[in-house]
């Protein structure tokens, strides 16, 4: 179990901002950043059907198909099946996700998390990815943010479905890796105390940041990596607000969350770092984590993460960031 063996490095690349995420960005300039990763030696990239109805794998697929397969690793997700029908994009219910992708394909998205769902998704997957094989494929979504109090029954339709197809799938070979793709940590908690099927990894985006990671490091992390589960961590930047954006949670932050990342960026102008820096270290500072994929619309951004992981950020200023309670206590840092 794990997939740190199988990524080639620490950063990876997220494709949900070239689902049109918040606004909508051409063709050349999605091209552009996904080119742009390459040239910087990412390998990772992790998509999903989700990211604009499949907008984000065919722009990612457009780009990776004239690279040779075996010199990169591709993750996508399953849980949502895009249809040929069209529907309102403005109308989607996506839980307190709302309008994320109101700008993305039309295409009619419809939650299924069955086995025979799975199956199809997967198939629709490397369609738009113009491959011939995923590498990991990740439960998506499965969590109260996207399904409320029906949360529960979803997840139990994706164990008894999508797990099972994906466990078969890995032992047959067809993928090397699964796991959840989740933006909560209780999907993750339940799945590590089944006696199976047991995932490899999972997914977790934006309960691994330096603004909201103490539940993770309670309980899941420990679990996590006793049973060498590793973890990929999604959302870094949470949502953008660590780095001059105005989102959190996909959403307008609230001032809490401002106050507090003006504290951190007191904190890093005092000891000489960038916040971008410190965002992106935290994540893979961690054990259990395998790697980290922050996302980016705009080909100069993946230079200045690769910048910013390979930064030196000072022990002291991660003391700091303890003794001012910005971080927990027992969180592992660089």
């Amino acid at each position: 179990m794990g997939i740190k063996s199988l990524l080639p490095g620490p950063l990876g690349f997220g494709t949900a901002p070239l689902g049109n995420m918040f606004r909508a960005i051409p063709d050349e300039e999605a091209a552009a950043t996904v080119e742009a990763a390459w040239d910087q030696g990412i390998r990772y990239f992790d998509t999903a059907p989700f990211y604009g109805a499949g907008l984000a794998e065919i722009r990612l697929g457009e780009v990776l198909a004239d690279r040779p397969r075996d010199a990169f690793v591709l993750s996508t997700k399953v849980g949502r099946v895009i249809l040929d029908e069209l529907e309102d994009t403005s109308a989607r219910d996506l839980g307190e996700k709302g309008g994320l992708f109101e700008h993305g394909r039309p295409n009619r998205m419809i939650d299924d998390y069955s086995a025979d769902a799975t199956l199809r998704s997967v198939e629709d997957s490397l369609t738009r990815l113009r491959t011939g094989r995923l590498d990991i494929v990740w439960v998506h979504d499965i969590a109260q943010d996207f399904h409320g109090d029906d949360w529960l029954a979803v997840y139990e339709t994706a164990r008894t479905g999508a797990f099972r197809v994906l466990r078969r799938l890995r032992e047959e070979g067809v993928i090397k890796a699964w796991g959840l793709g989740v933006n909560r940590v209780e999907p993750i908690e339940l799945t590590l105390d089944l006696d199976e099927p047991r995932p490899d990894a999972f997914l977790l985006a934006g309960r691994y940041t330096l603004l909201d990671h103490e539940r993770s490091l309670q309980r899941l992390l420990p679990t996590a990596t006793e049973q060498g589960v590793d973890m990929v961590v999604g959302g870094p930047y949470s949502s953008g607000v660590l780095v001059g954006g105005r989102h959190f949670e996909y959403q307008e932050a609230p001032a809490e969350i401002l106050a507090k990342v003006g504290r951190i960026k007191a904190l890093a102008a005092e000891h000489g770092v960038s916040v971008k820096a410190a965002a992106l270290q935290f994540a893979p500072a961690h054990p259990a984590s395998a790697a980290v994929v922050p996302g980016a619309t705009r080909p100069g951004r993946i230079a200045e993460d690769a910048a910013a992981l390979a930064e030196h950020v000072p022990a002291a200023f991660w003391t700091a960031l303890r003794e001012e309670k910005l971080i927990a206590a027992d969180a592992p840092a660089a």
